[in-house]
């Protein structure tokens, strides 16, 4: 396959898989495992990402600037960002030592992404069945204590196929908010989560990373910033209209056909 057209497929996944609960690591890894496409020093699989966070600025630029410019005056603003704090130490803490055995174990074995893909597919379905009347619907006013067990349960997603969304919906889910306004904190808790992991990945891979495909890299950036922007300004009412039922059931489909190209390919 050109490389042209495995950048533009890549931006595609990485832009609408970011924010739903399927995993796009998961499924960046899969795919460019399958078509054998992998820029020197991850380069391109890094800097993408950051067009998909890019399309959270946009669409939440407003909010953004009044957490930003009130946050000393307004104590309900203050608060929500000292929520975003507290939900993004645990996963500062425990990605920071287990970075190298998550990157160089967890990242380069594709079995245990199917698996993770199929068994978080299943679990997301039991949540969105689960007869649970929901008391917390806004996501700048949970418990102090809510917002650390989501981080908590963000930290889970440090396995690839587990789903960073994914993770914090569910235990959103657990902890008694509604589906929209967990789905709205897991876009919150984006910037500084993946904001910090990419800075990360270009800190340790500096001496490694390769810019001569900037062609590629800005096409791919390109692409998954417009395919992300689509998925952020959708997702919500998707949600509240339709649940995470057709999510579980793509992440089950996906694992399962992993799997089978896997023996397919003697990857098992």
């Amino acid at each position: 396959m050109a490389d042209w057209l495995a950048a533009i497929i890549l931006g595609l996944v990485e832009g609408l898989t970011e924010f739903i609960p399927v995993s796009s690591t998961g499924h960046l890894l899969l795919l460019g495992h399958f078509l054998g496409f992998e820029s020197t020093g991850k380069t391109f699989e890094i800097v993408i990402q950051l067009g998909a966070l890019l399309a959270i600025v946009s669409v939440y630029f407003k909010r953004l600037w009044t957490l930003a410019t009130r946050w000393h005056t307004d104590r309900e603003a203050r608060r929500f960002l000292i929520g975003l704090a507290v939900a993004f130490a645990p996963a500062v803490v425990i990605g920071f030592l287990a970075y190298d055995f998550i990157k160089t174990i967890l990242f380069e074995t594709p079995l245990v992404i199917c698996i993770a893909l199929i068994v978080g597919g299943v679990l997301l379905l039991w949540l969105d069945r689960m007869k649970k009347v929901p008391i917390l619907l806004e996501a700048d006013r949970y418990p102090l204590r809510v917002y650390f067990l989501i981080g908590l349960f963000q930290c889970l997603a440090m396995v690839p196929g587990v789903s960073r969304s994914g993770a914090t919906i569910a235990g959103g889910l657990l902890l008694g908010t509604d589906k929209r306004s967990a789905a709205e904190f897991s876009f919150f808790l984006a910037l500084p989560t993946m904001g910090s992991a990419v800075a990360y990945d270009l800190f340790k891979n500096w001496d490694r990373l390769d810019f001569s495909d900037a062609g590629l890299i800005v096409l791919g950036f390109m692409v998954a910033f417009l395919t992300a922007l689509a998925v952020v300004r959708l997702l919500l009412d998707f949600v509240s209209r339709h649940g995470f039922g057709p999510f579980a059931w793509w992440r089950i489909a996906v694992g399962l056909a992993g799997l089978a190209g896997l023996a397919a390919t003697g990857g098992l």
